[in-house]
Order: structure tokens, then C-alpha cells, then sequence
């Protein structure tokens, strides 16, 4: 529905309302931060375009009219409303963020961590896009990213970064029905045919630690926390990146087949978007998580 037609101007409106709240034409102005002239003029060209007088104009004193008390309750009211409204949408536009990450970052690390950062900061909101395709910072929809790569980036801003070491896991049911602890060709392997290949596969583990291993997945999965979960379930051993599945360490689902551990030659990055407008929660969530991660 348009209203054009049905309502006059909003700044004579809200002039209006100012008028009748003050009774005066001049605390009006000042609070308005306009002259006396114009706000006259705009409560003239209501009246004009009503047909009706919105004030009784005496001596040093104006008096409202019946037709003025019930248009200005309906003003504040409605303005009150507004503003109520603005406050909400700031409020929320600055309390809501956005952290872009894996699905296996956000299902193994982040999501462990929410708790505590919700407990401190009850006040903010947190939405979390999980992805393993690049997530696109310029776009404004997230205020905060963790991505596994090497700074510097030309779309982000670095505020914390952690490397990581590899090494295979299996679950303890899995462990004791092993020969022996260290890696053979007998092994059941677990592989990620992932499209990224910062996920580092069996084959390059074999080469980078000079094991030259004949690595036969017995499993796939396109997914790392499928990997990882078909691991916890006693069905072979995969390749654990240790920052990812220190949970799983500490509670004994998982644990280290060796105790070599490959450096990784990437590092996980907390970002802010360059592009993008940060607001202080944005700023705040991105600290906390940066000294989370690099404890």
C-alpha cells in the first residue's frame, strides 16, 4: 500500500509532535536544530494541506486543537514505535556474528569453544557458516573467518595464527587389534578425498616422513569429520590434525598410533575482513578467538 498520498510530510509530522509536546514553537526549533521560521512554516503547510487549524495561536502561548491532540497522540505513539524498532535492529546488527570456518574446524574446534565465549559474553549473538569451499570475505556476510593457509591475504586482516602437527590416530579397540604400534602395509587406512589438498593424503604422508608406505584405503570419505569418526569407531586409522582432534585425544576416543608428528606447512588464521564494516562484537569474538587458538 502506498501511504504518499494519505500522509503528509514526515518532518511536519515529527514537528508537529515536537510542537504539541513542548507548546512551544520555539523549545521545538532548538530541539530540532532548526529555526523558529521553518518550524512554523512546516506546522502552516500541515494545517494548509489538512483544512484544519493545528494550533490556537495567543498571546505568547499557542493552545492545541481537538484534531491536534488526536494526530499528536497517534505521532508519538507511532515514533516511539521507530525508534524502539532502530534500537533493535542496531542492537542486533552490532550483537550478531558471523564466523565463517570448515566443517571440521567449526564441528571440532569451534563449537566446543561457543560455551565459553557465550558465557562471557551473554550479549552476543553468534551465527557460524561452515564450509570447506573458500569462504568470500568481501561479500559482507561474515565478520569473522578461521582459514587454513599462509598469511599474509589480500582480503583479510590477520589477527591471530596457529600451526598444527599430523599424525595417525585410531581408537583404543582399534589400537589393541594391532600387531604392533607402528604403521605397516597392513593397516586398515582411512583416507579424506577431499577437494583441498591442504588435506594432506596418505600417499604425501608416506613421502614427506620417508615411511614409503604401500597405503590401500580400505575407506573413503569426502568429509574429514567423516574420517575422523570412522576412526573413533574402531575402523582404521586416519590422519589427525592434532589441533582439530585434541578433544578426541583428551578423552581417550582417539589416540596417537606414533609419536612422530609432521609440522604442518600451512597455519589456521583468525581473519577480519578488509572490505567488510567491523562492529566492536565483531572485533571483541575475533580476539577471544584468536587467544584461543594459540594457547
Amino acid at each position: 500500500m502506498s501511504y504518499r498520498r494519505r500522509i503528509p510530510s514526515l518532518t511536519a509530522l515529527m514537528m508537529l509532535e515536537a510542537v504539541l509536546r513542548h507548546r512551544s514553537f520555539t523549545a521545538a526549533a532548538v530541539e530540532l536544530g532548526v529555526t523558529q521560521a521553518a518550524v512554523s512554516r512546516q506546522i502552516a503547510a500541515l494545517e494548509q494541506e489538512l483544512g484544519l487549524p493545528m494550533f490556537i495561536r495567543r498571546h505568547r502561548a499557542i493552545e492545541p486543537t481537538p484534531a491536534c491532540l488526536v494526530l499528536g497522540a497517534a505521532l508519538a505513539q507511532s515514533l516511539s514505535n521507530i525508534a524502539d524498532t532502530v534500537d533493535l535492529v542496531r542492537s542486533s546488527q552490532q550483537d550478531v556474528v558471523s564466523i565463517g570456518a570448515t566443517v571440521a574446524f567449526s564441528s571440532f574446534w569451534l563449537l566446543p569453544r561457543l560455551a565459553d565465549f557465550r558465557r562471557e559474553n551473554p550479549g552476543v549473538q553468534i551465527r557460524v557458516v561452515s564450509q570447506d569451499t573458500k569462504i568470500d570475505l568481501d561479500g559482507g556476510g561474515i565478520d569473522i573467518a578461521i582459514r587454513y593457509g599462509t598469511p599474509p591475504f589480500s582480503d583479510a586482516k590477520v589477527v591471530a595464527s596457529q600451526a598444527d602437527v599430523i599424525i595417525p590416530v585410531c581408537s583404543p579397540d582399534y589400537f589393541r587389534r594391532r600387531p604392533g604400534s607402528k604403521l605397516s602395509d597392513t593397516d586398515e587406512f582411512i583416507e579424506t578425498d577431499a577437494q583441498d589438498r591442504s588435506w594432506l593424503s596418505w600417499s604425501r604422508w608416506s613421502d614427506e616422513t620417508g615411511r614409503n608406505l604401500r597405503v590401500k584405503p580400505t575407506l573413503r570419505f569426502n568429509h574429514y569429520t567423516e574420517s575422523i569418526a570412522a576412526a573413533r569407531a574402531g575402523q582404521g586409522v586416519a590422519l589427525g590434525w592434532r589441533l582439530l582432534i585434541q578433544t578426541f585425544l583428551d578423552d581417550g576416543t582417539l589416540i596417537a598410533l606414533e609419536a612422530d608428528e609432521l609440522p604442518t606447512a600451512d597455519q589456521y588464521n583468525v581473519l577480519l575482513p578488509l572490505r567488510t564494516r567491523r562492529t566492536s562484537a565483531a572485533e571483541h569474538a575475533a580476539k577471544w578467538l584468536g587467544s584461543a587458538l594459540t594457547l
